[in-house]
């Protein structure tokens, strides 16, 4: 189940993003979703975001940047080992130039870069560009 409210999330980042929209408020919302937007927000592809009453049902808002052409959450588990990232993201971002897979590693929810660089495998969340 948390993977399919981590898409519904990503979905409506993304239809914002197309319609031109400065904010987007996601519910309901988990920790891998929070996470998984530090990445984004690390990498420059979101300005901020805001947790709002994480105890509750809770809300998430997203300041965005305009920035994101699309952004999917796996809705099954794949397992991916440190050697076969590389070939992964070959495979599933459009470029060699931008974008990021993230990855749920033992270590913490990681882009692929940082799984490369302490050579750590895991499950693949989803991925942005």
């Amino acid at each position: 189940m948390g993977r399919r409210i981590l898409n519904d999330a990503l979905r409506a980042i993304v239809n914002a993003e197309r319609r031109g929209k400065a904010t987007v408020e996601l519910k309901p919302i988990s920790s891998v979703m929070s996470s998984f937007l530090k990445v984004m927000k690390d990498h420059g592809y979101i300005n901020d975001f805001q947790v709002h009453d994480p105890q509750r049902v809770g809300r998430i808002t997203v300041e965005l940047q305009g920035r994101i052409k699309d952004c999917k959450a796996l809705t099954y588990r794949q397992d991916i080992k440190a050697k076969e990232i590389e070939a992964y993201r070959i495979r599933t971002l459009p470029t060699r130039q931008w974008g990021y897979v993230v990855i749920t590693t033992p270590e913490g929810i990681l882009d692929h870069e940082e799984a490369i660089k302490r050579n750590v495998g895991g499950q693949v969340l989803g991925y942005f560009h």
